[in-house]
């Protein structure tokens, strides 16, 4: 079986994957990186978008990627979140962030995933190998390296592998790692809606028995929808006549864009809890929704995903710079640690979120409407607050912090 020898592989191209494989390449001359996936690596053809938070911002920046991706991000200025129950027709306003986090700087950008994924394919061009579509049917590793089987009779070796393969990740449990799991029950609709009223860079944030309902600005009267809602109710939705789902989207969020029409067809996924027990293994460390799926109450995802990146990329390239093995147990080992806490708050975080707000309990409704109130009142936690969620961190990873490794 003819063996091929790479420095990093990496497998799954999407944004997560492709951003490391970026950092790598841009951080070491002539390393041998390879990327797999079981699809062509392509440009997505959907118009599905992804909000990048200030910090995360940076490490395209630091990666040189930005100036590509500027033209078709969409600044959030700011963002308001209000609270209604079955039946209501206001939607009173509780709480609202307004404002740069840092002089110049927005809260987040949203950025189309067809623009994410274009602008790292064209920056990856000629600088590494890839392998798509394949399939991987075995994985194993020795005491210097770990081996990729694939079904064309391939044998890809690498001291470290990546696994960037999304939430239901093959190469997690071919490497043997569980997961904390739980199912929420909802699904997520996702599309891309055009109004008539100017959103003016502001992100809504509507808390609904039913889950949240967030509109995300994009460029023009454009906004990425993401709505919550039961499993049986989002597959219903997913039937009508978009002319009706339009009639529902304005009702929701009422009114507050004026006319709404949906662009294209809605994209129901369902939301569930993942997070890997372990985000490494021999010679395998796990990033983006292989290590862990939150709740996308947040919207934090792909931010979580690309901190991994910044961590990763940076004790991967120091151990490389003084020649030492980048797939050792002490390198992987301090990713797991720089990464494990940050994700498991933002885990815990979103979790209560979405138990806290997805229900028309009064009591609770009451509660939790006060505590709004209260942090709307109090700039100093709110400014805390909008710092952590953008990802402003002290001391974290030089990408995080707009340095190059």
């Amino acid at each position: 079986m003819r063996e091929e020898l790479y420095d990093v592989a990496i497998v799954g191209g999407g944004p997560v994957g492709l951003t490391l494989a970026l950092a790598l390449v841009r951080s070491i001359e002539e390393v041998r990186v390879a990327i797999l996936d079981r699809r062509d690596f392509a440009v997505p053809r959907d118009q599905r978008a992804s909000a990048i938070a200030a910090g995360v911002k940076r490490v395209f920046q630091s990666l040189g990627l930005w100036e590509a991706l500027a033209p078709a991000a969409s600044p959030i200025l700011g963002m308001k979140i209000t609270d209604s129950g079955t039946g209501d027709i206001s939607r009173p306003l509780f709480l609202k962030f307004e404002g740069d986090v840092a002089p110049g700087e927005p809260f987040a950008h949203m950025l189309p995933n067809t623009a994410t994924i274009g602008a790292l394919l064209a920056a990856l061009k000629g600088k590494l190998t890839f392998i798509a579509p394949v399939e991987i049917i075995g994985y194993s590793t020795d005491a210097a390296l770990a081996r990729l089987s694939l079904a064309d009779g391939r044998m890809i070796a690498a001291p470290l592998v990546v696994a960037s393969d999304g939430g239901n990740s093959a190469l997690r449990g071919m490497a043997g790692i569980s997961v904390i799991a739980h199912d929420y029950e909802q699904s997520g609709i996702v599309t891309t809606i055009a109004h008539e009223l100017d959103h003016e860079g502001t992100a809504y944030e509507h808390f609904r028995p039913a889950g949240p309902f967030a509109s995300l600005p994009l460029q023009g009267r454009r906004s990425s929808l993401v709505w919550t809602e039961g499993r049986e109710e989002a597959a219903r939705i997913r039937q009508l006549p978009l002319e009706e789902v339009a009639t529902r989207i304005e009702a929701v969020m009422g009114s507050r864009l004026g006319a709404v029409t949906v662009e294209e067809k809605l994209q129901v996924f369902p939301l569930k809890l993942r997070i890997a027990r372990e985000f490494v293994a021999p010679r395998l460390a796990l990033i983006g929704d292989a290590a862990h799926v939150v709740h996308p109450i947040a919207g934090q995802g792909l931010n979580l995903g690309l901190k991994d990146v910044a961590a990763l990329a940076e004790v991967v390239v120091e151990a490389m710079r003084l020649g030492l093995d980048h797939g050792a147990p002490d390198v992987l080992e301090r990713y797991q640690r720089w990464r494990r806490f940050d994700t498991a708050l933002m885990a815990m975080v979103t979790d209560v979120m979405n138990r806290l707000f997805s229900n028309d309990v009064a009591p609770v409704r009451a509660l939790r409407d006060l505590g709004l109130g209260v942090v709307d009142r109090l700039p100093p936690l709110k400014e805390a607050m909008i710092a952590r969620a953008a990802g402003l961190e002290q001391g974290g990873p030089r990408l995080l912090r707009g340095h190059p490794i």
